[in-house]
């Protein structure tokens, strides 16, 4: 589907539409109009409607979720136009941030905070003067069009997100692929740690979204360390995850073939790599369980 228009509401601008449009224009760069919507508008199928219209109707281009029943799961029209696009699952898992946005618009500041376990002042303190710019700005527009500032800089948010989470998808394919779930046998206890084995080429990151695919795995709460090829020698880092208690690498830093070993013990870096040897390092490193 190819849209020529962005239609969304006038008045006061709330983050689920502006960030419904960012994502839309990383998509379609394409004007964006700030009024009530038309029948024609509701029925064309090249004007997209963000937040809108009383209508949710994918195959129209229509994003509304206010004739939701109340008991309907908090969802708005950022989510709407997240499952359009087929990443809404990966954003809710990857964007932590996305689930208090959806409770935020749809059941309001103070039912969102009893969700949250606060006290209601304390959401105010989270409040950006980025934000606050932003959402400002773009409600005093009645249109935006492609090269105006604020137009660019939603494109521009738009397209990282979607990056950040297409970037984020392979790399978790990735590491489903290639890592390995190791039970390590210890007589103060045996514990879990996730290793990825050295590829070519090496990702410019090798441990980036180890942590988001720990999170998603169903045995991920398992894993007390990582083991993960080092980007800046042949070797490899060990680190706890979570900054879990019962690995001290500073256990290690006398071994001949560690080169480094963090003085807070959370991280260590070595030069074997042979794996039996790389379960003899992590087991010297671990103290037993947390009492």
């Amino acid at each position: 589907m190819s849209f020529n228009q962005i239609v969304t509401h006038p008045g006061g601008s709330h983050k689920d539409e502006f960030l419904a449009c960012c994502v839309l224009l990383a998509k379609h760069e394409v004007p964006i109009q700030r009024r009530e919507p038309t029948d024609d508008d509701l029925n064309d199928t090249a004007t997209a409607v963000l937040d809108v219209g009383g209508q949710h109707d994918p195959a129209k281009g229509n994003f509304d979720h206010h004739q939701f029943p109340k008991d309907h799961p908090p969802v708005c029209s950022l989510s709407l136009v997240l499952q359009h696009l087929g990443v809404y699952q990966d954003a809710r898992l990857f964007c932590d941030w996305l689930e208090p946005a959806e409770w935020f618009d749809t059941r309001g500041p103070f039912s969102t905070a009893r969700w949250l376990g606060v006290d209601r002042d304390q959401l105010a303190k989270l409040n950006s003067p980025v934000d606050v710019t932003m959402l400002r700005r773009f409600a005093a527009e009645r249109q935006l069009n492609p090269g105006d500032t604020l137009w660019e800089l939603m494109r521009w948010i738009g397209t990282d997100l979607l990056d950040y989470l297409a970037n984020l998808r392979s790399r978790l394919d990735f590491i489903a692929e290639i890592g390995e779930f190791w039970e390590i046998d210890h007589p103060q206890g045996n514990f879990h740690v996730l290793f990825l084995p050295r590829t070519e080429p090496l990702p410019d990151e090798p441990s980036a979204g180890i942590g988001r695919y720990i999170q998603s795995h169903p045995d991920g709460g398992k894993i007390a360390g990582l083991i993960y090829p080092d980007r800046r020698g042949s070797g490899f880092g060990l680190s706890r995850h979570n900054d879990h208690p019962s690995l001290d690498f500073t256990r290690i830093g006398d071994c001949q073939d560690v080169h480094f070993a963090h003085a807070r013990g959370f991280v260590a870096k070595t030069s074997a790599t042979d794996p039996a040897r790389l379960r003899e390092l992590i087991s010297a490193s671990w103290t037993g369980p947390a009492s």
